[in-house]
């Protein structure tokens, strides 16, 4: 890092000081101000805020990790727009007439208060151990790689910026609340996107071109059937990505993080009217489109770099079983290859989307606590109260995301599956409860608890035995260890939605259904005449012009890399 770098940093640092300063002047008078902005962002901030909180560390690490250690397999994750095009096309309508602040409230407007403590509980569970803890342990190993210090003061540098992050969001976001995470995601998110850029460009300078990772990459075979890094469809015998498991997994995962996690719909609740945000949809999905070549390609960049120089020692650092450490692709490359100045701007851009999914993160969870469990227990709850509440809640998460710290680094190696594993369990349950609910009149207040019910207690149960199974050498076949550990994740997680569908269908006939009062506007087919002229009113030729663009992109996408 040269004088030049910090410059940049401390530019950034004021211009962010600016924007809270000026966000904490501005009056939040009630909890609709704190937690979503007002209500009335526009779709430029929705679109850049959706995206920004979706690229957090698990992308600069994570992705950018697997691209170097698998290739072209995680892009089914990540060229997920027209999941988004859903989220504005088919959902927006219900949530914006349930008029909610949280996912679990939704639940409770179209089955009960019971389904909505259960989705609270799963919510804030993963949050912590996935969320929270995943994003601070990347920002440690990003700054302990880009500014090359290995201790201060006798203390482990990981640890010194890890909880120097933390802080400072959990600062910004305590007293700004919704709209300093909307405001500041507007100056995050074009840094990012340029500094990802600029590492993409001079990555190709250094390597010789796109044909050139194409043919390095494309030699390496990934698996016994003999397939390559660059190919995206894989054997269904492939031990991680067979290709049906990836499509039917990845399409199910996608479908609870894009269309019912609180993290991305509270961006979208926040939308001034139904048109601002179905359009601030459409532009997330324009962006959705990025990551594959900003995070992806450079990993796969960077492994061809390693294989180029190999006999110079290579370019990734080492692990210490000797193979080249994926995880450390991004921020290797951040040091190696950028210029003075440019460093310090992509330093501003990782720092900048690690606050950002971290103060996206303290907020969702803050609000779902006041608002799913403090409010309902006692309603006559002043609103600067609950403000003062939803505070102190964050300030408990974040403790609760650093203890967690040390346990996960035990895991080190395996954060990027480790965070996949755990959504690909969490999904089926709560994906299936959501998509009965606004597709079939029938689905009763039971049938969508218990099928919630079920996907929690077959997610713990295969979590643990993979926790079990992985620590203990047991040479057991049992059915149990089949099911629960051996079976491939896409499938399981195929399988388990399957079941929790079943469960919701099967329930629903035995139990008595929803009468028509209680599900009018939030099932298709119960909407009013004007409600049915709202949502009609609020999209035009373009809005369908653009998302068929969106659709035939990613079909291109598929077509070049099957």
């Amino acid at each position: 890092m040269e004088a030049l770098d910090w410059i940049v940093i401390g530019v950034f640092a004021l211009a962010l000081i600016g924007i809270i300063v000026w966000v904490v002047k501005q009056k939040q008078n009630d909890s609709a101000d704190y937690f979503l902005g007002g209500r009335d962002a526009t779709w430029l901030a929705i679109g850049a805020s959706i995206f920004a909180s979706n690229i957090g560390s698990e992308h600069l690490i994570g992705l950018a990790g697997a691209g170097a250690s698998s290739g072209m397999a995680m892009a089914h994750w990540e060229i997920q727009g027209w999941m988004i095009l859903i989220l504005g096309w088919v959902f927006v309508p219900f949530y914006s007439r349930s008029m909610v602040y949280t996912m679990p409230e939704f639940l409770e407007r179209r089955y009960n208060s019971q389904s909505r403590t259960i989705l609270s509980v799963i919510s804030l569970i993963s949050y912590v151990l996935t969320k929270v803890a995943v994003t601070v342990y990347a920002g440690g190993l990003v700054f302990q790689q880009v500014f090359g210090i290995k201790e201060l003061w006798g203390i482990d540098f990981f640890w010194i910026a890890a909880i120097g992050l933390v802080l400072l969001t959990a600062l910004y976001t305590i007293f700004g609340g919704m709209k300093s995470v909307l405001y500041t995601s507007v100056l995050q998110t074009p840094i990012l996107l340029l500094g990802s850029l600029i590492i993409l460009v001079l990555g190709f300078k250094e390597l010789g071109g796109w044909d050139e990772m194409m043919r390095i990459c494309g030699a390496v075979t990934v698996n016994d059937q003999g397939n390559s890094m660059i190919e995206l469809i894989r054997s269904n015998d492939d031990p991680n990505f067979p290709w049906l498991g990836a499509l039917i997994g990845s399409a199910i995962i996608g479908f609870w993080y894009w269309c019912t996690d609180q993290f991305i719909v509270q961006r979208v609740l926040s939308g001034k009217n139904e048109k601002e945000a179905r359009r601030g949809t459409i532009f997330g999905a324009y962006l959705k489109l990025l990551p594959v070549f900003l995070f992806l390609i450079p990993g796969m960049i960077a492994f061809a770099l390693h294989q180029k120089y190999i006999g110079d020692g290579g370019f990734l650092p080492l692990l210490a079983n000797g193979t080249p450490n994926a995880d450390a692709a991004f921020p290797t490359l951040v040091a190696k290859i950028l210029p003075a100045g440019v460093k310090g701007l992509v330093v501003c851009g990782i720092l900048a989307a690690l606050m950002s999914s971290l103060a996206s993160l303290f907020n969702s969870s803050a609000m779902l606590f006041t608002i799913d469990f403090y409010k309902r227990f006692k309603p006559k709850t002043s609103e600067k109260k609950l403000v003062t509440i939803g505070q102190m809640a964050t300030v408990v998460i974040v403790i609760l995301g650093i203890l967690w710290i040390p346990i996960m680094r035990s895991v080190g190696d395996v954060l990027y599956t480790y965070l996949q594993d755990v959504q690909s369990v969490l999904a089926p349950g709560i994906a299936a409860a959501f998509l009965l609910g606004i597709t079939w009149k029938k689905t009763s207040a039971q049938g969508g608890m218990w099928g919630l019910i079920a996907g929690m207690v077959i997610g713990l149960t295969r979590l643990g035995a993979k926790v079990y199974y992985s620590n203990a050498a047991v040479a057991d076949s049992s059915l149990f260890k089949y099911l629960f550990y051996d079976l491939n994740w896409l499938f399981f997680c195929g399988w388990m939605f399957l079941f929790c569908i079943i469960v919701v269908i099967v329930v629903s006939l035995f139990t008595k259904a929803p009468s028509a009062e209680k599900i009018q506007g939030l099932v298709f087919g119960t909407s009013t005449p004007e409600q049915k002229a709202t949502t009609r009113a609020s999209w035009n030729h373009w809005d369908v012009i653009h998302t068929g663009i969106i659709l035939l992109i990613t079909g291109a996408f598929y077509w070049y890399f099957w």
